[in-house]
Protein backbone atom coordinates (compact mmCIF):
# COMPACT_ATOMS: atom_id res chain seq x y z
CA UNK A 1 0.00 0.00 0.00
CA UNK A 2 1.36 3.40 -0.97
CA UNK A 3 1.99 5.92 1.76
CA UNK A 4 0.17 9.29 1.64
CA UNK A 5 3.45 11.05 0.80
CA UNK A 6 4.09 8.66 -2.08
CA UNK A 7 0.56 9.16 -3.40
CA UNK A 8 1.00 12.93 -3.22
CA UNK A 9 4.28 12.75 -5.14
CA UNK A 10 2.70 10.57 -7.85
CA UNK A 11 -0.21 13.00 -8.15
CA UNK A 12 2.22 15.87 -8.53
CA UNK A 13 4.16 13.99 -11.24
CA UNK A 14 0.95 13.26 -13.16
CA UNK A 15 -0.14 16.88 -12.94
CA UNK A 16 3.23 18.02 -14.26
CA UNK A 17 2.95 15.55 -17.15
CA UNK A 18 -0.52 16.90 -17.97
CA UNK A 19 0.79 20.45 -17.95
CA UNK A 20 3.64 19.53 -20.31
CA UNK A 21 1.22 17.73 -22.65
CA UNK A 22 -1.13 20.71 -22.67
CA UNK A 23 1.80 22.99 -23.49
CA UNK A 24 2.81 20.71 -26.38
CA UNK A 25 -0.76 20.77 -27.74
CA UNK A 26 -0.75 24.57 -27.47
CA UNK A 27 2.44 24.82 -29.51
CA UNK A 28 1.09 22.35 -32.09
CA UNK A 29 -2.05 24.48 -32.43
CA UNK A 30 0.05 27.57 -33.06
CA UNK A 31 2.01 25.73 -35.75
CA UNK A 32 -1.22 24.52 -37.38
CA UNK A 33 -2.66 28.03 -37.41
CA UNK A 34 0.50 29.41 -39.01
CA UNK A 35 0.49 26.63 -41.60
CA UNK A 36 -3.18 27.30 -42.42
CA UNK A 37 -2.46 31.00 -42.86
CA UNK A 38 0.46 30.20 -45.16
CA UNK A 39 -1.67 27.80 -47.23
CA UNK A 40 -4.58 30.27 -47.54
CA UNK A 41 -2.23 33.11 -48.47
CA UNK A 42 -0.56 31.00 -51.12
CA UNK A 43 -3.98 30.05 -52.47
CA UNK A 44 -4.67 33.71 -53.24
CA UNK A 45 -2.00 33.68 -55.93
CA UNK A 46 -1.78 30.09 -57.15
CA UNK A 47 -4.13 27.07 -57.03
CA UNK A 48 -1.36 24.54 -57.44
CA UNK A 49 -1.15 23.55 -53.74
CA UNK A 50 -4.87 23.78 -52.97
CA UNK A 51 -5.41 20.04 -53.14
CA UNK A 52 -2.55 19.25 -50.77
CA UNK A 53 -3.73 22.00 -48.40
CA UNK A 54 -7.27 20.60 -48.33
CA UNK A 55 -5.96 17.09 -47.64
CA UNK A 56 -3.66 18.30 -44.82
CA UNK A 57 -6.52 20.29 -43.28
CA UNK A 58 -8.84 17.27 -43.34
CA UNK A 59 -6.22 14.95 -41.84
CA UNK A 60 -5.27 17.37 -39.06
CA UNK A 61 -8.89 18.10 -38.16
CA UNK A 62 -9.89 14.43 -38.23
CA UNK A 63 -6.91 13.30 -36.14
CA UNK A 64 -7.55 15.97 -33.55
CA UNK A 65 -11.24 15.13 -33.42
CA UNK A 66 -10.38 11.45 -32.95
CA UNK A 67 -8.41 12.23 -29.78
CA UNK A 68 -10.87 14.79 -28.46
CA UNK A 69 -12.21 13.38 -25.14
CA UNK A 70 -15.89 13.78 -26.05
CA UNK A 71 -16.79 10.76 -23.93
CA UNK A 72 -16.56 12.93 -20.81
CA UNK A 73 -19.46 15.13 -21.92
CA UNK A 74 -23.06 14.61 -23.02
CA UNK A 75 -25.73 16.49 -24.89
CA UNK A 76 -25.22 20.13 -25.67
CA UNK A 77 -21.74 20.37 -24.16
CA UNK A 78 -20.51 17.50 -26.33
CA UNK A 79 -22.03 18.95 -29.52
CA UNK A 80 -20.70 22.44 -28.77
CA UNK A 81 -17.17 21.17 -28.18
CA UNK A 82 -17.18 19.23 -31.46
CA UNK A 83 -18.41 22.25 -33.43
CA UNK A 84 -15.81 24.52 -31.84
CA UNK A 85 -13.03 22.03 -32.51
CA UNK A 86 -13.78 21.52 -36.21
CA UNK A 87 -14.61 25.19 -36.87
CA UNK A 88 -11.03 26.24 -37.85
CA UNK A 89 -10.60 23.30 -40.25
CA UNK A 90 -14.04 23.65 -41.82
CA UNK A 91 -13.69 27.42 -42.28
CA UNK A 92 -10.20 27.04 -43.76
CA UNK A 93 -11.58 24.44 -46.18
CA UNK A 94 -14.20 26.94 -47.27
CA UNK A 95 -11.60 29.64 -47.86
CA UNK A 96 -9.40 27.29 -49.91
CA UNK A 97 -12.32 26.15 -52.06
CA UNK A 98 -13.40 29.76 -52.64
CA UNK A 99 -9.88 30.64 -53.73
CA UNK A 100 -9.96 27.71 -56.16
CA UNK A 101 -13.25 28.77 -57.67
CA UNK A 102 -12.57 32.51 -57.94
CA UNK A 103 -9.83 33.24 -60.38
CA UNK A 104 -7.26 35.90 -59.63
CA UNK A 105 -6.76 37.84 -56.40
CA UNK A 106 -10.02 39.19 -55.01
CA UNK A 107 -10.33 41.54 -52.03
CA UNK A 108 -13.03 39.34 -50.50
CA UNK A 109 -10.67 36.37 -50.48
CA UNK A 110 -7.92 38.43 -48.88
CA UNK A 111 -10.36 39.63 -46.20
CA UNK A 112 -11.45 36.05 -45.54
CA UNK A 113 -7.83 34.94 -45.09
CA UNK A 114 -7.15 37.82 -42.71
CA UNK A 115 -10.27 37.11 -40.63
CA UNK A 116 -9.53 33.40 -40.45
CA UNK A 117 -5.92 33.97 -39.42
CA UNK A 118 -6.74 36.56 -36.75
CA UNK A 119 -9.72 34.64 -35.34
CA UNK A 120 -7.88 31.32 -35.17
CA UNK A 121 -4.76 32.87 -33.63
CA UNK A 122 -6.53 34.89 -30.95
CA UNK A 123 -9.72 32.93 -30.21
CA UNK A 124 -8.18 29.45 -30.49
CA UNK A 125 -11.54 27.60 -30.70
CA UNK A 126 -9.98 24.12 -30.83
CA UNK A 127 -8.08 24.72 -27.59
CA UNK A 128 -11.19 26.21 -25.97
CA UNK A 129 -13.18 23.11 -26.99
CA UNK A 130 -10.67 20.78 -25.32
CA UNK A 131 -10.62 22.87 -22.15
CA UNK A 132 -14.42 22.75 -22.13
CA UNK A 133 -14.20 18.97 -21.83
CA UNK A 134 -11.06 18.79 -19.67
CA UNK A 135 -10.46 21.94 -17.60
CA UNK A 136 -6.76 22.85 -17.47
CA UNK A 137 -4.78 22.52 -14.27
CA UNK A 138 -3.95 25.75 -12.46
CA UNK A 139 -0.46 27.04 -13.20
CA UNK A 140 2.29 26.24 -10.77
CA UNK A 141 2.85 29.19 -8.47
CA UNK A 142 6.39 30.43 -8.58
CA UNK A 143 7.58 31.67 -5.24
CA UNK A 144 10.62 33.82 -4.86
CA UNK A 145 12.74 33.09 -1.82
CA UNK A 146 13.16 36.28 0.14
CA UNK A 147 15.89 36.39 2.67
CA UNK A 148 14.30 37.42 5.94
CA UNK A 149 16.81 38.58 8.48
CA UNK A 150 16.74 36.55 11.65
CA UNK A 151 15.21 38.48 14.49
CA UNK A 152 17.51 38.41 17.48
CA UNK A 153 15.89 37.40 20.73
CA UNK A 154 17.05 38.52 24.14
CA UNK A 155 16.73 36.64 27.38
CA UNK A 156 16.39 39.74 29.55
CA UNK A 157 13.10 41.65 29.17
CA UNK A 158 14.90 44.99 29.36
CA UNK A 159 17.16 44.04 26.45
CA UNK A 160 14.16 42.91 24.42
CA UNK A 161 12.35 46.16 25.20
CA UNK A 162 15.41 48.16 24.20
CA UNK A 163 15.67 46.31 20.87
CA UNK A 164 12.00 46.83 20.06
CA UNK A 165 11.56 50.42 21.25
CA UNK A 166 14.87 52.27 21.52
CA UNK A 167 17.21 50.57 19.02
CA UNK A 168 14.85 50.70 16.03
CA UNK A 169 15.53 52.96 13.06
CA UNK A 170 14.65 56.49 14.12
CA UNK A 171 14.55 55.51 17.80
CA UNK A 172 16.47 56.98 20.71
CA UNK A 173 19.43 54.59 20.28
CA UNK A 174 19.44 53.02 16.80
CA UNK A 175 22.05 50.40 16.02
CA UNK A 176 22.65 49.35 19.62
CA UNK A 177 21.66 46.72 22.14
CA UNK A 178 21.81 46.18 25.89
CA UNK A 179 23.89 43.64 27.75
CA UNK A 180 25.16 43.01 31.29
CA UNK A 181 21.89 44.27 32.72
CA UNK A 182 21.86 44.51 36.52
CA UNK A 183 19.25 45.68 38.93
CA UNK A 184 20.76 48.14 41.36
CA UNK A 185 17.69 49.13 43.34
CA UNK A 186 13.96 48.89 43.73
CA UNK A 187 13.51 51.15 40.69
CA UNK A 188 17.06 51.33 39.41
CA UNK A 189 19.25 49.46 36.96
CA UNK A 190 22.50 49.68 35.09
CA UNK A 191 23.45 48.13 31.76
CA UNK A 192 26.05 48.30 29.05
CA UNK A 193 24.98 49.73 25.71
CA UNK A 194 26.92 48.08 22.90
CA UNK A 195 27.09 49.06 19.24
CA UNK A 196 25.43 46.52 16.98
CA UNK A 197 28.28 46.94 14.47
CA UNK A 198 31.59 45.62 15.82
CA UNK A 199 34.30 48.27 15.90
CA UNK A 200 31.85 51.14 15.57
CA UNK A 201 31.11 53.60 18.41
CA UNK A 202 27.75 53.63 20.12
CA UNK A 203 25.65 56.31 18.40
CA UNK A 204 24.87 59.49 20.28
CA UNK A 205 21.98 58.78 22.62
CA UNK A 206 19.63 61.54 23.69
CA UNK A 207 18.86 61.32 27.40
CA UNK A 208 15.86 63.54 26.76
CA UNK A 209 14.41 61.06 24.27
CA UNK A 210 15.13 58.15 26.61
CA UNK A 211 13.37 60.02 29.39
CA UNK A 212 10.28 60.45 27.23
CA UNK A 213 10.39 56.85 26.04
CA UNK A 214 10.89 55.34 29.50
CA UNK A 215 8.78 57.93 31.34
CA UNK A 216 11.62 58.47 33.82
CA UNK A 217 12.91 61.91 34.92
CA UNK A 218 15.94 63.07 32.97
CA UNK A 219 18.05 63.56 36.11
CA UNK A 220 17.69 59.83 36.90
CA UNK A 221 19.13 58.73 33.55
CA UNK A 222 22.83 58.86 32.73
CA UNK A 223 24.81 57.62 29.73
CA UNK A 224 28.58 57.67 30.10
CA UNK A 225 31.76 55.76 29.34
CA UNK A 226 32.51 52.31 30.71
CA UNK A 227 35.72 52.48 32.78
CA UNK A 228 38.59 50.94 30.86
CA UNK A 229 36.57 50.37 27.68
CA UNK A 230 36.37 52.05 24.29
CA UNK A 231 33.61 53.97 22.59
CA UNK A 232 31.91 50.83 21.30
CA UNK A 233 30.26 50.49 24.71
CA UNK A 234 28.54 52.98 26.97
CA UNK A 235 27.26 52.68 30.53
CA UNK A 236 23.57 53.32 31.12
CA UNK A 237 22.28 53.97 34.63
CA UNK A 238 18.65 54.53 35.50
CA UNK A 239 17.37 55.50 38.94
CA UNK A 240 19.15 55.68 42.28
CA UNK A 241 21.06 52.57 43.28
CA UNK A 242 20.45 51.00 46.69
CA UNK A 243 23.59 50.59 48.81
CA UNK A 244 23.27 46.83 49.13
CA UNK A 245 22.72 46.24 45.43
CA UNK A 246 25.44 48.69 44.50
CA UNK A 247 27.89 46.88 46.75
CA UNK A 248 27.13 43.61 44.96
CA UNK A 249 27.72 45.35 41.63
CA UNK A 250 31.03 46.81 42.72
CA UNK A 251 32.13 43.42 44.03
CA UNK A 252 31.03 41.53 40.89
CA UNK A 253 32.49 43.98 38.39
CA UNK A 254 35.59 45.39 40.07
CA UNK A 255 36.78 43.33 43.01
CA UNK A 256 35.92 39.67 42.36
CA UNK A 257 37.42 39.40 38.83
CA UNK A 258 40.81 40.59 40.11
CA UNK A 259 41.03 39.52 43.71
CA UNK A 260 38.69 36.54 44.12
CA UNK A 261 37.48 35.17 40.76
CA UNK A 262 34.26 33.23 41.14
CA UNK A 263 33.40 34.65 44.56
CA UNK A 264 29.84 35.93 44.95
CA UNK A 265 28.34 38.09 47.68
CA UNK A 266 25.38 36.28 49.16
CA UNK A 267 24.49 38.57 52.09
CA UNK A 268 25.32 42.10 53.17
CA UNK A 269 24.84 43.44 56.66
CA UNK A 270 25.05 47.14 57.44
CA UNK A 271 25.95 48.45 60.90
CA UNK A 272 28.16 50.85 62.78
CA UNK A 273 31.70 49.94 63.78
CA UNK A 274 32.55 50.69 67.41
CA UNK A 275 35.78 50.29 69.38
CA UNK A 276 36.14 49.66 73.08
CA UNK A 277 39.03 50.87 75.10
CA UNK A 278 40.20 48.89 78.12
CA UNK A 279 40.93 50.98 81.17
CA UNK A 280 43.10 49.64 83.89
CA UNK A 281 41.43 49.95 87.25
Amino acid sequence: MLSPDRVERLRGQLDNARRRLDTARSHAGRVAAAAGTAAATAGLFTPEATGESLLATAVATGAGLLFLPTGRAEGQQKATSIVMYVAPGVSLTGVLIAERIVSGVHWGEALAVALWSAGTWWLRPARAARHMLVPPLPPVEKTTAVAVPEQRTYEHPAAQWWAERAAVEGGAAPGSFLEDIERTGEAAMRAVIRSAIPGEPVPDISVRRLSALMDVPEDLIAVGPVPGRGASVRLLTVGTADDALDARTVWATRIAPLAMPGAVITEINFGSMTTTKEVDA
